[in-house]
């Protein structure tokens, strides 16, 4: 059995945030793992995220972010918060400074991965902390 199997995930960069190429090689790494991807791409709004995450019934929310829009990942966090998807895992990559870091995981983002991070960790986190994983 492969690691996601049964594991849906959204990978997606939020805001006005156009780095493509993290967001685009996790969901490889995850669709080739054996995880359902929903690619959402680029100049998505946390209404927008959370609305696709509602109607694909996702288990994880990714963020690709490689720009300053962490008031945006906290308001998709409150929204999150705010539809019960409290067991929904919310994630973050990117080239995020040590604080900012630490306020979005007070405020609820349950993990992020920094630049090189492996695939292999990535894949393990997900596969074991994903509410689809915990049933």
């Amino acid at each position: 059995m492969q690691a996601g199997n049964g594991i849906k995930v959204i990978v997606t960069m939020i805001g006005l945030d156009g780095h493509t190429t993290g967001g685009e090689v996790v969901s490889m790494i995850l669709r080739d793992a054996g995880f359902e991807v929903v690619y959402l791409g680029v100049n998505q709004t946390p209404r927008m995220i959370i609305d696709a995450a509602i109607q694909e019934d996702v288990d994880v929310i990714g963020i690709s972010s490689h720009a300053s829009n962490y008031s945006q990942i906290e308001e998709l966090v409150d929204l999150a918060k705010a539809n019960g998807l409290d067991d929904m895992l919310i994630v973050v990559g990117g080239n995020i400074p040590r604080e900012p870091a630490a306020q979005l995981l007070a405020k609820g983002v349950h993990k992020i991965f920094l630049p090189g991070t492996s695939g292999a960790a990535i894949v393990e986190y997900l596969s074991t902390e994903a509410r689809s994983a915990r049933v």
